[in-house]
């Protein structure tokens, strides 16, 4: 069977649509900006780390609500480049699969249950379930409220708050290991069932905020869904930053869109 792919649409105005600047009171050393050295996701060795100066402030742009109700499919690639924020901890989104409805792989399948029924609300809250009795993985919840659709954080870079990062992960390295795997962004973020239903659009607790245009994607067919159906197990609905370290395996299945 011809495996089901689909390509990302863009907007025109794609860019500069569906953020907002927040205004948020402002605490103490919030106006302050600081300049986090991070390496380079694709540059010659020898090359120096660059400075990326991030605001640890209100003035981050959160992404409106409007910007996750759409097709998982059609937001999963959206969400690269875009930063993860709690507290100090800050994070570039790298990797992401998309979970559908009438998808054999997507927990929707199961309908709405206690442990489902974040990803049947509105798009723009946050999914998270414990996997394997182990891992805290994060979704997105994509679409209209009843839909049953979500995208996967897989991997991340880390751009402010190492230090917190490395502590909740138990590793002091800043090498990709660090955030590549879903159960890794979670625990660098601390987060826990209690926040499915968090709505990522507001200031305060977890936030989703527009950072730069990600100029080249890969795609490939998602992760440990061998359960599912083959349609759906070959379908190319993995997404990842082309050129990023900052990747979970297996990366060999991946390709250029």
């Amino acid at each position: 069977m011809k495996p089901q792919t689909r390509r990302p649409t863009r907007d025109a105005g794609q860019k500069s649509s569906g953020t907002r600047r927040v205004t948020a009171p402002v605490r103490e050393n919030d106006s302050k900006t600081r300049a986090i050295r991070i390496k380079p996701e694709s540059s010659p060795a020898g090359i120096e780390p660059r400075i990326l100066s991030v605001p640890i402030s209100a003035e981050m742009k959160l992404m409106s609500k409007d910007f996750f109700q759409v097709d998982a499919l059609d937001l999963a690639p959206r969400l690269l480049g875009k930063f993860l924020r709690r507290d100090n901890v800050v994070l570039r989104i790298t990797e992401v699969e998309a979970y559908r409805t009438n998808d054999s792989a997507c927990h929707g399948r199961f309908g709405v249950t206690t442990r489902t029924a974040p990803i049947f609300g509105p798009g723009g809250h946050a999914y998270v379930y414990l996997c394997y009795g182990l891992h805290m993985m994060l979704n997105i919840v994509a679409d209209k409220e009843g839909v049953g659709a979500a995208v996967l954080i897989r991997a991340c870079s880390p751009v402010n708050g190492l230090e917190t990062i490395q502590g909740r992960r138990g590793q002091k390295t800043d090498k990709p290991v660090l955030l590549t795997g879903p159960g890794k962004v979670g625990q660098a973020l601390g987060l826990s069932p209690d926040w499915s239903h968090h709505p990522l659009y507001t200031p305060g607790g977890l936030e989703i905020c527009d950072g730069p245009e990600v100029e080249k994607i890969m795609v490939g067919p998602r992760v440990g869904i061998d359960y599912a159906l083959p349609e759906h197990v070959n379908a190319l609905w993995r997404f990842a930053v082309a050129g990023s370290p900052w990747i979970s395996a297996p990366k060999k299945t991946l390709r250029s869109l």
